[in-house]
């Protein structure tokens, strides 16, 4: 009870709403309620005394109260519907908030489709609650009220007697809906597991095609759909069960009505109308005792919910202000960290007894533990305006993207034209693309050349880009089941191979080996975008300096160390103008050039090691 009120209290804010939704729901009951006592005046006047105004009377006032009861349920259902839904949005919007406060090692014991869960299955369930669950109960216990005084008004003698059924049902009612509430538990604890499964495998297809795991992860997710099937039969069973309990003892009450009820009308105690009447009222208390069974035992199962997601609102934050705690004024200056110890979860401490200072603009970055923080000033002055990320055009974005009125598509088709104007020496048969974004460069070189553009390389849509992968057995095997060659296309062909972009050389100089290993007679790699000198500190995942090929080797070593038979770069001007949409001044070009636009160009200089043995 006290969870459900705690949910009902998310109902406050809009009061006025569930007021109203209340009343429109009164009104339709009492219509409801008053159909019976048309009956006992239909037979007891228009039959027995051929009442022809009384018939006409009865006709008008059913029209005007089905009227009055239509108009009602809609003010009911369309305000209920508003407000639990706004209920939902706010309790949806707690537990979020809570999420993010909670500690890395909640997530550390929960599987991420645990979490989902909270914010979905468990919040939706707790909806069904607050809106269907909450108007059905009003409506049949206002249906319930006025059948039971109208049917002591009529015979209470008659009432008393049709009563002694009810510690039956109500015993019947605990009972179940105890054993429905702990089923409804189990369905949610397998909503949230069969959650859990299906965002493991959407997030890991890679992996699970690489290690050919389809068939366990079919297996894996049957056995928690079982799961699930064999909790919702279980709450089934049990709610299937209470129905035709409660059905059996609203029975006995029907049979007692008409034996006693009979003989009160052959006594001439109470008219055949009244007993018509009465016996329409007890119909109309035992179908809302049949639906409150129900809704109690969905109102059960919603509660589970309810308590697993307020077992998460009510989770203690590790790290959160002190009660006396005082909004921090803006300040300018240093910030000083003492001895500073720092651990997710108590088994493994992440920071251990550091001691550094941080000046404005400065970035801090501490490799482990045992290493002493490292320092680097690149905000010391800020950029007069923005700058616009050059790779976007070259490699990152879509190629049907639009970005500052420059298509990004037209831009690499323009590339491609540059590269071919500065390349007039190549002569080859073929030209293709490492896909995807290097396709409209390689077409716009193939039109600009005059040479076919064909489909060299196949590309394995599972895996995601390379040269963001972690390490370098990671992106390795990542180009392998990334790119295939076709080898009818390839075979004793001079080709023109057309790329974004090196970074490391790695996955280039697998390409061509496997070009040529598909029997390529020549490879000219050309680049549409200049040699990545210089890493990128603005968000984007780049290596270290000392692990960018083009940072310490020239064109021909870089040309040597991927096996190709020559080497070509779009030059920094032949790049512009193939962006003519956007003012080149306007553009961050760092990650070639070094010139980063919040002028940082003189700290970052750090010397890298070769990388070619």
């Amino acid at each position: 009870m006290n969870l459900y009120l705690r949910a009902l209290k998310y109902v406050k804010a809009y009061w006025m709403r569930a007021l109203a939704a209340l009343i429109c729901t009164g009104i339709a009951s009492g219509c409801t309620a008053y159909l019976p006592w048309v009956i006992k005046d239909m037979v007891d006047q228009v039959l027995r005394d051929k009442d022809t105004s009384m018939l006409n009377y009865i006709v008008i006032s059913i029209v005007v109260v089905f009227i009055i009861r239509g108009v009602s349920y809609y003010g009911q259902s369309y305000l209920m519907n508003y407000v639990g839904q706004r209920v939902i949005i706010d309790i949806r919007k707690d537990v979020f908030e809570k999420l993010q406060r909670l500690s890395m090692s909640f997530y550390d014991k929960h599987k991420t489709g645990t979490i989902m869960s909270y914010v979905t299955n468990d919040v939706n369930a707790l909806q069904s609650a607050m809106v269907e669950n909450v108007v059905e109960m009003f409506t049949e216990s206002v249906i319930l009220i006025v059948s039971i005084a109208m049917m002591l008004y009529l015979d209470w003698k008659l009432f008393l007697v049709t009563f002694a059924t009810f510690p039956v049902v109500l015993f019947f009612i605990d009972s179940f809906g105890k054993r429905i509430r702990k089923s409804g538990s189990r369905i949610q604890e397998a909503a949230a597991d069969i959650t859990s499964v299906l965002q493991e495998v959407a997030s890991s297809p890679r992996v699970i095609k690489s290690f050919v795991r389809e068939g366990y992860e079919v297996e894996r997710f049957d056995k928690e759909n079982m799961n699930n099937f064999r909790a919702n039969m279980k709450y089934a069973q049990l709610s299937s069960t209470l129905t035709p309990t409660i059905e059996f003892v609203a029975a006995v009450g029907v049979s007692i009505i008409l034996w006693y009820g009979g003989n009160s009308v052959i006594n001439g105690s109470i008219t055949a109308g009244s007993l018509v009447a009465f016996l329409t009222y007890a119909v109309n208390i035992s179908n809302p005792i049949k639906r409150l069974s129900r809704v109690i035992g969905n109102i059960q199962k919603a509660l589970a919910a309810a308590q697993r997601v307020f077992d998460v609102l009510d989770l203690p934050e590790v790290i959160k202000n002190a009660p006396d705690a005082k909004a921090l004024p803006k300040v300018k200056g240093d910030v000083r960290f003492n001895d500073v110890s720092f651990a997710y979860n108590e088994n493994e401490e992440v920071l251990s007894h550091v001691s550094f200072e941080v000046k404005p603009g400065e970035m801090i970055i501490i490799d482990s533990d045992n290493s002493e923080p490292r320092s680097m000033m690149w905000a010391e002055n800020k950029p007069a305006k923005p700058a616009h990320c050059i790779f976007e055009y070259v490699y990152f974005a879509r190629n049907d993207s639009i970005i500052d009125n420059q298509s990004v598509y037209d831009a690499r088709i323009q590339m491609g034209r540059e590269l071919a104007k500065e390349t007039p020496d190549i002569h080859p048969d073929i030209v293709i693309s490492v896909p995807d974004s290097g396709t409209p460069a390689a077409i716009g070189y193939a039109m600009e050349a005059g040479v076919p553009f064909l489909e060299g390389l196949t590309k394995n849509r599972y895996v995601g880009r390379t040269f963001i992968q972690p390490t370098q057995k990671q992106r390795a095997n990542a180009v392998r089941l990334k790119l295939n060659p076709v080898r009818s296309v390839v075979e004793g062909k001079s080709v023109v191979m057309v790329d974004d972009s090196i970074v490391r050389g790695t996955t280039s100089g697998k390409i061509v080996k496997l070009l040529k290993e598909a029997g390529a007679r020549e490879v000219h790699v050309c680049i549409s975008s200049p040699p990545v000198t210089d890493s990128c500190y603005y968000g984007i995942d780049t290596s270290e300096r000392k692990e960018l090929i083009a940072a310490r080797c020239t064109e021909n070593e870089i040309c040597r160390y991927i096996g190709a038979d020559s080497l070509h770069y779009i030059s920094m001007d032949g790049m512009k103008r193939a962006i003519d949409k956007i003012d080149p001044e306007g553009l961050c070009c760092a990650c070639f050039s070094a010139k980063y636009p919040d002028n940082a160009d003189s700290v970052i200089k750090a010397e890298p090691e070769s990388i070619i043995e």
